[in-house]
């Protein structure tokens, strides 16, 4: 029982001992960062790190701001909604008239004489799912309400801007699906791992660089007290000097090696190639799509014109 309270009492006070001399070497490095700050240190008193470390700072940093400079943007990209006009006031009946009743309506329009069941021209649907709120399903919405708007007139049926804005209307249901896709793809094939490159990878070696600062304002303050130590402390003072400047070593090393790893890792090159990816089978889509309409829509445009004249 005494030997276990003896050994109890000798880790109490080894921990004490430790937590002490961290205590003191914070506070020591504390008054040396605060110290170097004001310019009370003169620059040959500060230990010089090796110019390699200085180069992978200088560009882990540009990385780093690299990453965000872009997510400064490209962080839209977390809601669906970054391009949806904030003036838009839309109420659950606009939103409940499904893009699909649209067409019908639109085809029952140009179909005269069509045999239709009762209500067939304006259906509506038994589950509105949530609508999507982006520029072209606003735009979709939009122009639907304006066909209808046009075509639903006693002469509507002669309405060539009515059948314009139908046409416009499926091309832009076509670019609103389009678009959910590029979003899914540019968070999933982008965003999502270029948040995590900059959260974990250069996270940590921003870490380990500040490890190397701390070792450094150590090793300084090591050395400012061996300048001041009594003849009695000459021996201990110089070990810490010693045993700071092995700990800085390691972890300039540990620091540059991290530092490495992030430079050399492909993955932001692969998640900008997705992103250009997204942007590209979206915008293809959105041209094939309008381009679809366009030549309709100009004869519609002649037409009237020459009947105007």
């Amino acid at each position: 029982m005494e030997g276990w309270k003896t050994l109890q009492s000798g880790i109490a006070g080894l921990n004490l001992g430790q937590s002490a001399n961290k205590f003191a070497k914070g506070f020591q490095s504390s008054v040396q960062a605060t110290r170097e700050r004001l310019g009370q240190v003169s620059q040959d008193e500060i230990t010089e790190l090796p110019q390699e470390y200085k180069d992978l700072e200088a560009q882990v940093d540009a990385l780093r701001n690299a990453h965000l400079a872009m997510l400064k943007i490209t962080k839209v990209y977390e809601s669906e909604a970054y391009d949806y006009p904030v003036q838009v006031q839309e109420s659950l009946t606009e939103f409940s008239n499904t893009i699909g009743s649209g067409f019908q309506s639109f085809a029952a329009t140009n179909l005269k004489g069509t045999p239709l069941s009762p209500g067939a021209s304006s259906p509506r649907p038994t589950n509105v799912e949530t609508p999507h709120k982006t520029l072209p399903h606003a735009l979709t919405r939009a122009s639907h309400t304006a066909s209808q708007l046009l075509i639903s007139t006693p002469a509507g049926d002669s309405s060539k801007l009515g059948k314009a804005l139908a046409l416009y209307t499926q091309a832009n249901d076509s670019i609103s699906n389009s678009r959910i896709q590029h979003d899914l793809a540019v968070r999933e094939g982008y965003l999502h791992p270029w948040q995590s490159t900059l959260n974990t990878n250069i996270n940590v070696a921003m870490k380990a660089r500040q490890a190397v600062r701390t070792s450094r304002l150590e090793l300084d303050a090591a050395k400012q007290s061996l300048k001041s130590a009594s003849p009695a402390r000459q021996e201990q003072a110089r070990l810490e000097v010693e045993n700071a400047e092995d700990d800085l070593v390691q972890k300039t090393e540990v620091a540059i090696t991290l530092m490495k790893t992030v430079l050399e890792n492909p993955e932001p090159l692969k998640n900008l190639n997705e992103l250009v990816k997204a942007q590209l089978s979206y915008y293809s889509a959105a041209a094939d799509a309008l381009s679809s309409v366009q030549g309709e829509i100009e004869e519609l445009s002649v037409a009237a014109e020459g009947e105007y004249r």
